[in-house]
């Protein structure tokens, strides 16, 4: 089982800002499972990969098939205290879930 986060590339985030997004999405999908997944998944371990997105739009697309896979999945906006707008998207958790459901989703995409 694993966990995929799509953090974006085309907003310009310090290095500090990303770990925080991807930290906050991470959590945020985590939270959405049910119970067994979380259970299962911390039990191997709690795989994650990050992973680069290119837009806002591409973000939503992703979950949109996270949603029709029934993945878990979060959409991190950014309250704007620091380095962006508010309400700009950030990141995309996906999963957890099992690898190969999650790679449906998200195994084209380069890793940050």
């Amino acid at each position: 089982m694993k966990q995929a986060i799509v953090a974006r590339t085309d907003v310009g985030m310090g290095t500090g800002k990303l770990a925080a997004q991807v930290a906050h999405a991470s959590l945020s999908a985590y939270e959405d499972a049910d119970r067994r997944t979380r259970k299962e998944w911390k039990g191997e371990g709690q795989k994650k990969v990050v992973l680069k997105g290119e837009s806002e739009s591409q973000l939503f697309e992703l979950a949109d098939v996270a949603e029709r896979e029934g993945l878990p999945y979060a959409v991190v906006r950014d309250a704007g205290h620091t380095q962006l707008d508010p309400g700009t998207v950030t990141a995309l958790a996906v999963g957890p879930g099992r690898d190969n459901i999650v790679d449906k989703v998200t195994g084209d995409l380069p890793l940050y």
